[in-house]
């Protein structure tokens, strides 16, 4: 016999537990608890720390994407020749020159004509333009090393900021891929239920639909981070996909470890955090967006 006496549980709710019933309105109370345990513990048992850690993670890269500048071109400079320096070529802080000394041979207009018609200068901000460097339509400014303008982050990812948007995303991708996981027994609970006719034709379309748009988010979000895994490892930004397929060997390719280095940083510690060390700063311009080392032996 059962003790119902011991049992504090309302009599209504009782019954909806041991009728297996869920009512509409305790349908979405149900979904919340389920997805409370993604933050709570592990789907696999790992510590309960797990889904806590993650969650901090994320708001942390995202909000450090949204306040950190992508990068912007210095006033007053436009780009004059390229050099090679020790170790190969690349395009130094040194290739640029102020635009206060023009040569002396050419007039104002007959220079601003010249390197609007080249890939060193931009006409819409009347500056000169750094290698990888891009005008946003949306910003209304050049950005270094610009991948694309992400309006879920408000705000432009480059070279100074695209470490915190790739953490950002993949995070997002573990969180949402552990909430499919969480609410995946419930989805099959709630079937075998519905097969029993002991579940509302409510009930059924509210479980299937939280689920399946927690896994259509997620697989979009696994296609998004495979397409960036693919750019990270290639040294390429979105905005240079056409402009690479053009050339036989990409000049800014230079191995996956110093292509991911340039992103990253070398610190090992400091990848799955939003932070860059002061060490790397100092070592790994491409860091700063202005100039970046290419392959010697790169075919146009």
């Amino acid at each position: 016999m059962h003790a119902s006496w011991l049992d504090n549980t309302p009599p209504d709710e009782q019954f909806q537990e041991r009728s297996g019933i869920v009512t509409t309105v305790e349908a979405p109370k149900h979904l919340a608890q389920c997805k409370a345990k993604m933050i709570g513990k592990s789907v696999l048992g790992e510590p309960a720390m797990t889904g806590k850690l993650n969650l901090v993670m994320l708001m942390w890269s995202y909000i450090k994407v949204v306040i950190q500048d992508p990068g912007s071109v210095p006033e007053n400079w436009k780009l004059v020749s390229e050099q090679n320096i020790e170790g190969g070529n690349s395009v130094a802080l040194s290739d640029y020159a102020s635009i206060e000394n023009p040569t002396p041979t050419l007039s104002t207009e007959q220079i601003e004509r010249r390197q609007s018609q080249s890939r060193g200068y931009c006409s819409k901000c009347q500056n000169g333009k750094p290698p990888r460097c891009h005008h946003c339509s949306v910003c209304q400014r050049c950005v270094l090393k610009m991948d694309h303008h992400c309006i879920w982050v408000v705000n432009c990812v480059g070279a100074r900021n695209y470490k915190f948007f790739l953490l950002f995303v993949v995070y997002t991708f573990l969180i949402s891929t552990l909430d499919t996981l969480v609410l995946l027994p419930s989805f099959i609970k709630f079937f075998r239920q519905a097969e029993n006719q002991s579940l509302l034709p409510g009930n059924i379309a509210v479980i299937f639909l939280v689920f399946v748009l927690n896994l259509a988010f997620s697989l979009s979000l696994l296609c998004f981070v495979i397409m960036h895994a693919s750019l990270l490892s290639s040294n390429t930004t979105s905005v240079e996909v056409y402009e690479k397929k053009k050339s036989a060997q990409w000049k800014y390719d230079m191995g996956w470890k110093r292509n991911f280095e340039q992103v990253f940083g070398a610190n090992k510690v400091l990848w799955f955090f939003p932070l860059f060390s002061k060490k790397d700063m100092e070592n790994i311009p491409a860091l700063h967006g202005m100039e970046f080392p290419t392959r010697s032996n790169a075919v146009e």
